[in-house]
């Protein structure tokens, strides 16, 4: 029964704000105070994950029957309201995660989030994501479509471009012509309530079912298992810890449910003697900025840095280790985030990890940590080579120095799956030799290769691979950045076969001779040739 008062945020149900429909409440916490927020927001119970389902499906056949441009023109006009509302949603999300307001939120992250959601809406538009395929020999057509309601479960450290009502993940499940249940983070809560004020709106605007985009704060473990698990349920989308994803995961996979994952990486950067003697300073700079950028709270953050043993490497750890030092420490996101980190590295050093700098608390009265250095052989690595990829997410950094090239790949061959890895070495040529050895071992361990470039980045390509192996992501065959692959997630694929032309979707209508095979690829029907 519900115990909602006028001081807890309401949820957003069926197209309308009403209260929950719970028994606690939470708050977030500011990280620059360690002080908790006003505002309240409620644990809903599973009758309004119920209701959301309910709604969603009866949004999901309303805009099975729409044309994508009606769906395209929410999403561009949902982009031109977020623009506008700039001020107010980085104010919000500084407030709930220290992120700096410019150039973090408002100059980087909000025109991403903004402009994928356009990038999005064009895919949208023009059917390119769906893969429609018309083999006029044999009278059989494909393509993906719609799959149902899709919950997103938004991550801490992107509240605008991976936000459970705003991100990469609800804007393909949208554009791929789905309703989204966003299940908010409980680090940013109220940012993600100003996000779903915006969508509403822009439904109401562009006349899609009003329950195209709701909104439930928190549930208990066992609702959100069975949130994802439910019937009704098309797809999952999640970002966040290994532990709680693979809870979901579990259940998801027992009801048959698809769910897409990303979880744990710590984006190995390999760098070569020839690099170091070659431009030591400037792979120096690249480093600490990608490390500590962010107090090192990106997914695709250098969490482990391969070395050969070598005098140019000493000079290098020990020019790392100064500027770790000298640095100030940034703001973490929350509590939850300062302790995950204290005790990853406590973690590190019990393993045999030697400590070179940081390691411990900061007295300033706000989530931090100090910057952390920490260093171990090639040889102690391959004794507890698990152990020794604990994800220390944050701003801490562990160095591997290996013996030879030998013992760098066998300690390559021991990484688990990650999303980005990474290899600096000499532009003269002189190390291609090793660089080939080491980039043959490194490549099916990630899910994007990088050289001679830090990973933190993260274009919205169509060419760009933001997944990779287990642990990194749940499966290895998607992307969770990039239109349009990212929408292929939250499609289902149906073929037709002798179907009469007007009954036809309108992407798979004739267009082309008869006897081949044509796919429509970026927008333009191209010829195969059958068999």
């Amino acid at each position: 029964m519900s115990t909602a008062t006028s001081t807890v945020r309401p949820v957003l149900i069926a197209g309308q704000w009403r209260d929950a429909d719970h028994r606690d409440t939470f708050q977030a916490t500011d990280p620059n105070s360690n002080e908790k927020l006003s505002a309240e927001f409620p644990v809903s119970t599973w009758a309004d994950c119920d209701a959301a389902l309910d709604a969603a499906t009866d949004a999901a056949r309303q805009l099975r029957r729409l044309p994508a441009s009606k769906i395209a023109d929410f999403m561009e006009c949902y982009a031109d309201r977020i623009d506008a509302a700039k001020d107010a949603l980085s104010d919000a999300a500084f407030a709930e995660t220290g992120l700096a307001r410019s150039p973090r939120l408002a100059d980087v992250e909000l025109p991403r989030t903004s402009n994928q959601l356009r990038a999005a809406a064009a895919a949208c538009r023009s059917g390119d994501w769906a893969g429609a395929t018309i083999d006029t020999a044999t009278g059989i057509r494909s393509c993906l479509s719609q799959l149902g309601p899709v919950c997103v479960f938004g991550p801490n450290n992107f509240p605008f471009a991976f936000g459970s009502v705003s991100g990469g993940d609800f804007a393909a499940a949208i554009a791929a012509g789905n309703p989204v249940i966003g299940k908010a983070n409980s680090s940013h809560p109220e940012t993600t309530r100003l996000f779903a004020i915006e969508a509403a709106k822009a439904l109401e605007e562009t006349g899609l079912p009003a329950a195209t985009v709701q909104l439930i704060y928190r549930t208990s473990h066992a609702d959100g298992e069975r949130l994802v698990s439910d019937p009704r349920m098309g797809a999952t989308g999640y970002t966040g810890s290994r532990s709680a994803g693979l809870t979901l995961k579990a259940a998801a996979d027992k009801a048959g449910k698809p769910i897409y994952l990303e979880l744990s990486s710590v984006n190995p950067v390999v760098i070569t003697p020839g690099a170091l003697a070659e431009r030591s300073e400037d792979i120096l700079g690249q480093f600490v900025t990608s490390a500590l950028m962010g107090t090192g709270q990106f997914c695709t953050n250098p969490g482990v840095v391969m070395l050969l043993n070598d005098a140019s490497t000493d000079s290098f750890v020990d020019a790392v280790k100064e500027k770790f030092a000298s640095a100030a420490a940034g703001t973490l996101l929350s509590p939850a985030v300062a302790k995950s980190l204290s005790s990853s590295v406590q973690k590190l050093c019990e393993y045999g990890a030697e400590l070179l700098t940081g390691g411990g608390d900061i007295e300033s009265g706000r989530c931090a940590y100090a910057n952390t250095l920490l260093k171990v052989s090639g040889k102690t690595f391959l004794e507890n080579p698990e152990g020794f990829q604990t994800e220390a997410f944050g701003n801490a950094s562990l160095f591997v120095v290996a013996e030879s090239i030998d013992e760098l790949c066998q300690a390559i061959e021991q990484l688990e799956g990650n999303l980005t890895g990474c290899i600096y070495s000499a532009t003269d040529g002189s190390d291609d030799e090793a660089c080939d050895k080491i980039a043959f071992e490194l490549e099916p361990k990630v899910g994007r290769i990088l050289n001679d470039k830090m990973p933190t980045g993260v274009a919205v390509s169509a060419a760009m691979n933001h997944g990779g192996p287990y642990p990194a992501t749940g499966h290895p065959g998607f992307t969770a950045v990039g239109v349009p692959g990212s929408l292929v997630r939250f499609g289902k694929l149906t073929s037709f076969d002798n179907i009469r032309p007007n009954r036809l979707p309108q992407l798979l209508q004739d267009k082309n001779p008869t006897g081949t095979t044509w796919r429509l690829i970026d927008g333009d029907w191209t010829q195969n040739k059958v068999g």
